[in-house]
């Protein structure tokens, strides 16, 4: 009885995989299973701006992420980015991203995937794209970086529009040897 039961116990623990075992075990996922699960991530991500979840939102970043926005001074580290967004999370209307398409790109190693989007938002079209890291066994954005999609033909309006800002905006910017 005493080696019936050992034998049973041996195969109980041996056949239950542990949350690390899942994350070093990524060789099993298939591609296409990692590129639904990054889907979904980014998915409840932006629902969860639109919804003004802070908890949720930022959960679905790595702790030391990077958003960078559309102003060319808008360059901000997690811990930033989160003093930023808090007053619009509390006040109910952060932002509105919905992606039209999305393509995916995963590392060897099915720990890194990169991706882009264009996304429908409150701006009209805007591109995203960004990196995305396996964490506890779950894709959080550590870097991403929007960007208003401007027609071609209409480049040299947008430039005009945005000159004496970005040109005061360089010098602060200029290395000075």
């Amino acid at each position: 009885m005493r080696l019936v039961t050992l034998f049973i116990l041996s195969i109980f623990f041996t056949s239950c995989k542990t949350e690390i075992e899942v994350d070093n075990n990524t060789e099993s996922v298939s591609t296409e299973e990692i590129k639904k699960n990054i889907n979904n991530s980014l998915d409840l991500w932006h629902k969860a701006a639109a919804k003004a979840n802070f908890v949720d939102y930022f959960n679905l970043m790595t702790t030391e992420s990077v958003f960078i926005g559309t102003d060319a001074t808008e360059n901000w580290q997690n811990k930033a980015f989160k003093a930023f967004s808090k007053p619009y999370f509390d006040k109910g209307k952060a932002w509105n991203f919905k992606a039209l398409e999305r393509n995916i790109y995963v590392y060897e190693d099915k720990k890194i995937a990169w991706f882009d989007e264009l996304l429908d938002t409150q701006m009209k079209l805007c591109r995203g794209s960004g990196i995305l890291k396996l964490e506890n066994n779950k894709w959080k954005v550590a870097h991403y970086v929007l960007s208003i999609v401007i027609p071609n033909e209409n480049v040299s309006e947008v430039v005009k529009l945005k000159a004496d800002f970005d040109s005061l905006y360089a010098k602060k910017l200029i290395i000075k040897d």
